[in-house]
């Protein structure tokens, strides 16, 4: 295998970019090299650890030439927790290369030429999860809980998360302090014994809500009581208490039977003047700020003026549907998951909406019904998983020709692919507004407004 450089060579790069997981990345003679730790406009010496075909893996030995927007990572386990990726790069070095990354995927992989705003950013990048998902361990019998190191299923054991809310912060270290004598020995992967296998923790930012959910691989809790008192107690506002059981050997998180233990099944929370109820299993976003900025863009983009038909495609528990609600004249919910479906009837008649309707069932299948019942379209939003839109999906908006389409999308790769064949089907790419719902991580979402040409 002839490349520029071979294993255990010593040499000394010029960084340009980071990858979608953080590291560095370098060019030796047109020869990829991924630098974990280190940042765009550097001049670093590095060891190389391993090459292959097309590219290579060298080990950050010394910085030459820091970058101007280097800072000490606050946390103790930065580097080896895989939770957060860019601590070390300052927040307004974030922004910047999370706008420049969404630039240039737009032009690499859409050959979009449309212009990318600024990234809308936090004014306090921290604690801003709503939602923590905490995996247990024990080792040496030493009980250990945090969040998984990258890559790997081993925990890197810390008693804060920079990210995460001060309750999720002092149940996990509550838990963890006490679970052997309430009998949650955590569960162990390759032996399939114990109890705990996570500590899920949601809070309702505008309620002041928690619920806490215990996954355990059994449905007998033998200290229920006592696991209660101890959650109470660290945590006055929890109002809810709950119990998913995964039997199964799988990394999955969640099983399927989730009961209540205290209190209610569900907490509230409000985006802007739209309250919802949460869930043990709701998908809901969890950056309760920056969702309101997420949100807000795209009703921006809908243009709204109250006569408008919207058809919101991937509508989940109607998150983004009811905002839209608020000033359409009637707006269509289509999901592939029931129980989400359900969810957004029951959110939508909690706000007293009369305007919405929502429908189970793949969107690429509903939509074209609705068409033909005489539902159509003036403006479509579709907000789908990182593998972005289904083929077929794309194929009924450009065949349907909407006037608008508002494409909320978590992945900037999938988005160009998909911006590509629906300007190719038709419609023009007006503008890209990037927002930073994941401080600290390489992740960014994106709004982008698509106009139907005439």
């Amino acid at each position: 295998m002839n490349t520029p450089v071979k294993k255990n060579d010593q040499l000394t790069v010029h960084i340009e970019d980071l990858t979608h997981d953080g590291a560095g990345v370098a060019k030796v003679d047109g020869y990829p090299l991924f630098i974990q730790g280190g940042l765009p406009n550097e001049a670093a010496e590095v060891h190389v650890l391993k090459t292959l075909k097309n590219y290579g893996f060298a080990k950050l030995m010394n910085i030459v030439e820091p970058s101007p927007f280097r800072v000490d990572a606050p946390c103790p386990v930065f580097g080896e927790c895989g939770g957060c990726q860019l601590q070390h790069l300052s927040y307004e070095g974030q922004l910047a290369w999370k706008e420049n990354m969404v630039r240039n995927v737009m032009k690499r992989i859409g050959k979009i030429d449309a212009p990318v705003l600024p990234v809308k950013g936090m004014e306090k990048p921290w604690e801003y999860r709503n939602k923590s998902q905490i995996p247990f361990a024990l080792e040496d019998g030493q009980v250990l809980a945090g969040f998984y190191q990258s890559k790997s299923h081993r925990i890197a054991d810390t008693n804060t998360c920079l990210i995460q809310s001060d309750e999720s912060d002092r149940l996990m270290r509550a838990v963890k302090e006490h679970a052997m004598e309430l009998d949650l020995i955590p569960y162990n992967e390759e032996t399939k014994k114990g109890q705990l296998r996570h500590l899920v923790v949601r809070k309702g930012r505008a309620t002041g809500e928690v619920m806490v959910v215990l996954v355990t691989k059994h449905a007998k809790l033998s200290k229920q009581d006592a696991i209660i008192e101890l959650i109470r107690e660290v945590e006055p506002n929890v109002t809810s208490i709950m119990q998913n059981v995964n039997s199964r050997n799988t990394n999955v998180i969640f099983g399927d039977e989730t009961n209540v233990v205290w209190g209610k099944a569900v907490i509230e929370d409000l985006i802007g003047d739209v309250r919802f109820e949460i869930s043990a299993r709701s998908f809901y976003q969890v950056n309760p700020v920056q969702t309101e900025v997420l949100y807000k863009q795209a009703l921006d983009y809908a243009q709204l003026s109250g006569n408008e038909t919207v058809i919101d495609a991937y509508c989940g528990i109607g998150t983004i549907s009811l905002f839209l609600a608020q000033q359409a004249k009637q707006v269509l919910g289509v999901e592939i998951v029931p129980q989400a479906i359900e969810d957004a009837k029951r959110n939508a008649e909690l706000n007293g909406f009369t305007n919405t309707y929502f429908e189970a069932g793949p969107a690429e299948e509903v939509i074209p019904k609705w068409y033909k019942e005489g539902q159509k379209a003036d403006v479509l939003v579709v907000d789908p998983p990182r593998k972005g839109c289904d083929e077929a999906l794309l194929t009924t908006i450009i065949e349907q020709r909407p006037k608008r389409v508002v494409y909320v999308s978590c992945n900037p790769a999938t988005l160009a692919r998909d911006l590509r064949i629906l300007e190719d089907g038709g419609y023009k790419t007006m503008e890209v507004q990037p927002v930073d719902m994941f401080p600290q991580t390489t992740h960014v979402e994106v709004v982008t407004l698509l106009e139907r040409k005439l």
